[in-house]
């Protein structure tokens, strides 16, 4: 089971990169667009670039909400952190909605997560450095 906890960590590490990297995609091209509109000298499209900066942040915030902890509870679970395994069960089912790749994940995780032999892994603190790469 070590090695399908260290799998759920690296799955949640990378899904929360992707959610990362969109939410700095969202923040440039809100930046970008808010540039296009104001580059127009129309007095009602200076009234759009506060409305598309203020939606533009919050989409990026809340991709930002969204993927942070799943690069945390990856980085956790790959030293085998107690906390990660409940964090991990909670981001897991979290994931379930998150339709086609985040339900995968979410199914996976809970199946590894809450899974009997897995607990013990937690307790003992098994690795105490997160495996190499090749």
């Amino acid at each position: 089971m070590e090695t399908h906890v260290k799998v759920v960590g690296v799955l949640h590490i990378a899904l929360g990169t992707l959610g990362v990297l969109f939410a700095l995609f969202t923040f440039l091209a809100a930046g970008t667009l808010a540039g296009i509109v104001g580059a127009s000298a129309d007095a009602d499209a200076m009234r759009a670039i506060p409305v598309i900066g203020l939606f533009g942040t919050l989409a990026g915030v809340f991709l930002l909400i969204l993927g942070l902890p799943g690069i945390i509870v990856g980085i956790g679970l790959l030293y085998m952190k107690p906390w990660a395994r409940v964090l991990g069960i909670v981001i897991s089912a979290l994931d379930l909605i998150h339709i086609p790749f985040g339900t995968l994940l979410g199914v996976y995780g809970l199946w590894v997560l809450l899974n009997k032999d897995t607990e013990p892994l937690f307790r003992s603190g098994v690795a105490s450095a997160p495996p190499a790469l090749p």
